[in-house]
């Protein structure tokens, strides 16, 4: 039976990256995944955290911050500013975002420096935590890319991509890369955090009122893993084209 978008189970929602889209960050891209739109960010600050400096932590680190703007959603979404705190959703998954980047860069190489990664949604249909990973991904490395051709690094201390992709159980189907009424529908909803060598950095899964079974959990993970493989293609793609001076979108759209 056919997604409410015409989709197989098994096909990502047409992805696309355009690179540099913020020209005073170091490394900056706007990720497309269907309706769901982020804006990347990868700046760096050449200075490392008090506590790094207090505990006498050698090399740098990597922070994320998370929002959604007022005008991403139906309703509109008051601005945490305006809230006076940050909402426990957005700390959730910034601190998601920071663990799941940490993973694949080399701290010590980064030097005493802090590359701080800044998601900003502009469009939400389901999936923006993890098209925020996949595209801060992309934004670390234009970054990186940039601090080699300054002379600041010798080599990337990224030592692979990461991206990520949600799955789920919807009308008793697995299903890939679920939009936000398949979303709000799934009885199984879980985030995958993966390498490019297939390694898994966060799994996160629930049952909505409900159990899930071994063999839909093992469906679950190979759709995962399938979608995870076509994004990071997706990723070294945009990577590849970003050294043109205007921002143009790097599209792909999967085969059934």
């Amino acid at each position: 039976m056919p997604r409410n978008d015409g989709r197989k189970n098994d096909q990502l929602r047409p992805i696309s990256f355009t690179p540099n889209i913020a020209p005073h960050s170091t490394g900056s891209v706007l990720v497309a995944a269907g309706n769901t739109r982020v804006i990347c960010s990868a700046m760096i600050e050449e200075s490392i955290p008090n506590w790094m400096k207090f505990q006498k932590v050698p090399g740098g680190w990597l922070t994320a911050e998370y929002s959604m703007l007022p005008y991403s959603t139906l309703e509109r979404k008051q601005r945490d500013s305006a809230k006076g705190k940050i909402d426990g959703r957005s700390v959730e998954i910034q601190r998601l975002i920071g663990r799941s980047l940490r993973a694949v860069v080399d701290l010590d190489l980064l030097g005493p420096r802090t590359l701080c990664i800044d998601c900003d949604v502009l469009q939400a249909d389901g999936g923006t935590r993890t098209a925020s990973i996949t595209g801060a991904c992309v934004a670390a490395a234009l970054a990186v890319e940039k601090l080699i051709e300054k002379k600041l690094l010798t080599k990337s201390p990224i030592k692979q991509l990461v991206a990520a992709v949600s799955v789920g159980v919807v009308n008793g189907e697995p299903m890939l890369d679920l939009n936000y009424l398949e979303d709000k529908d799934a009885s199984v909803d879980m985030n995958l955090v993966m390498t490019a060598n297939g390694q898994f950095v966060e799994v996160q899964g629930s049952g909505e009122e409900q159990t899930f079974s071994e063999s839909e959990l093992a469906a679950m993970l190979a759709l995962g893993k399938k979608g995870i493989g076509e994004l990071i293609a997706a990723q070294r793609a945009a990577i590849s084209s970003a050294s043109t001076a205007t921002p143009e979108p790097v599209g792909l759209v999967f085969p059934s």
